[in-house]
């Protein structure tokens, strides 16, 4: 698609003390570039005189150059023998690959590995803003990707980041969440690595709820950590449990995922991508995908989560990941806890067999750490589910979990209890009797969010009724967790605005 030529410009020259290394680089004030139409990473033509031109990438800059100036790195002012105050003649010269390849994906068209890749690497790099990233999170409503296309996204978005390629073979487990609670990668992860696999965990934070594993996890210790690190804390524990943008894997989904955020949004071939791009980049050899599907959950129905279970198993394949996705209808949390706090004492109370603890999140935890001994083919079919059971039985489940916690810097002796003391509470009741007919996922996740969660850790609810209940009137329905009166006020206010639970 050709690029209509832009008005020609006229800046004063600035020398710069700094050197590329590389292709000749300028740097004009951001406002004045973008008033232009010119963006980072374009192209411009630069002309003094007849003699002395050159083509030079533009970069943005907010301090070394005033407006009207166009700063020069030393390539440029000392080959062509420039002085401070020459006059340059600027036109924008051409594009980027990746703002060419993400016009052509507006249009409907499909993408090859190396237009891909150029996306990727301009927003891992930051030459692609947030105004042109979110136009390639938007281009996938455009016309729907091919199973070629998510594999180039997958390939290139781990290609531009860290890649951890073990010698070993590695499992894992991920869930798509969306399901408020649901925070079994934390009970299974310690299962399987006190069993000896390997199961090193990159996971996101939330994009839409109240929290995701790394924002669970930051509870109980620093999920930040080097890739030395992290390959030290999987020696020693054959697991960890870190945030994958901490370490640069895929980094430009942690740039995508921002956006998404941002418009409240998430396509589910970008979340399948998301997720697979973390699991090559981990060198994951055998993965079990849990994908819960309801009214209120992300994927609204079975028909939906059965075409994205198959291209998770497709997408698999092309990387030699053997992947398995477990289906299961969600009408409620998993758990009591929402929130990051609230969900680090449901897991805590699980693996130290708490009389409190949620027997929902267990048992689904158990189940999906059974698939995952099955897949891996530890032990035969149907026998996974009892051996994961033991795991947690004679602590041996908690004891890995604790290693794991002392290894990325946190107290491996707390306890459940010791979790979310002091946050302020409100109670909310039934306010008629009756039984319990349905309950909103979505309204959960709203009122968390106006309690602070996931970035006030000790933010959430506590849920003290299950879908089907007999309630009578004035029973407790659930609490309210905030650190502060001020975002109590908004959660209460957020709760009066939302039926948590129909009762009828």
């Amino acid at each position: 698609m050709p690029i209509r030529k832009r008005m020609k410009m006229f800046y004063r020259s600035k020398r710069l003390d700094f050197q590329s290394g590389g292709d000749p680089i300028v740097v004009i004030r951001e406002k004045e570039a973008e008033n232009q139409g010119i963006m980072p990473g374009d192209k411009v033509f630069l002309q003094w005189n007849k003699k002395k031109s050159i083509v030079a990438i533009v970069q943005y800059t907010n301090s070394k150059v005033n407006f009207g100036e166009v700063g020069l790195f030393k390539e440029i002012w000392q080959k062509k023998d420039i002085i401070d105050g020459d006059v340059a003649k600027v036109a924008l010269e051409s594009r980027p690959e990746s703002i060419k390849a993400i016009n052509k994906k507006l249009l409907g068209h499909n993408l090859s590995y190396d237009e891909t890749y150029s996306i990727m690497a301009d927003i891992s790099s930051g030459k692609l803003g947030k105004i042109e990233t979110t136009y390639y999170v938007a281009s996938g409503f455009a016309k729907a990707y091919t199973m070629l296309e998510l594999y180039y996204m997958t390939r290139a978005m781990a290609m531009c980041g860290e890649m951890i390629n073990s010698k070993i073979k590695v499992v894992d487990k991920h869930s798509i969440g969306g399901i408020p609670g649901n925070r079994t990668t934390m009970i299974v992860i310690p299962i399987i690595a006190s069993l000896g696999l390997y199961i090193p965990k990159a996971s996101s934070r939330a994009i839409t709820s109240p929290s995701g594993t790394a924002d669970t996890m930051e509870v109980l210790a620093p999920v930040e950590h080097p890739v030395k690190k992290i390959n030290e804390i999987v020696r020693k524990t054959h697991a960890c449990l870190v945030w994958g943008g901490g370490v640069n894997l895929a980094p430009a989904d942690d740039k995508i995922i921002r956006i998404e955020k941002r418009l409240s949004l998430e396509t589910h071939d970008k979340m399948i991508v998301s997720i697979m791009a973390k699991k090559v980049a981990m060198g994951v050899d055998y993965l079990i995908i849990d994908l819960p599907y309801g009214e209120t959950a992300k994927v609204h129905s079975l028909k939906i989560a059965q075409k994205i279970a198959k291209k998770f198993v497709s997408l698999g394949k092309m990387f030699n990941i053997k992947v398995k996705v477990i289906t299961t209808q969600a009408k409620e949390p998993i758990g009591a806890g929402i929130g990051p706090a609230l969900e680090a004492r449901d897991v805590l109370r699980v693996l130290q067999r708490h009389e409190l603890r949620p027997l929902d999140l267990e048992r689904k935890a158990v189940l999906l750490a059974g698939k995952l001994l099955e897949l891996k083919k530890f032990c035969r079919r149907g026998h996974g589910k009892k051996i994961a059971e033991k795991q947690l039985l004679v602590g041996a489940a908690w004891e890995k979990m604790s290693e794991i916690i002392k290894a990325q810097g946190g107290c491996s002796t707390i306890k459940a209890d010791e979790v979310a003391i002091g946050a302020l509470h409100y109670e909310i009741h039934a306010k008629k009797s009756g039984r319990i007919v349905h309950l909103d996922n979505r309204a959960i996740n709203e009122i968390c969010v106006n309690l602070g969660a996931p970035h006030d850790k000790v933010s959430g609810i506590h849920m003290h009724c299950r879908l089907y209940d007999k309630i009578n009137k004035g029973a407790k329905l659930y609490t309210l967790y905030a650190e502060s009166q001020g975002r109590l006020d908004l959660g209460r206010l957020a709760a009066k605005n939302n039926t948590v639970a129909d009762i009828k």
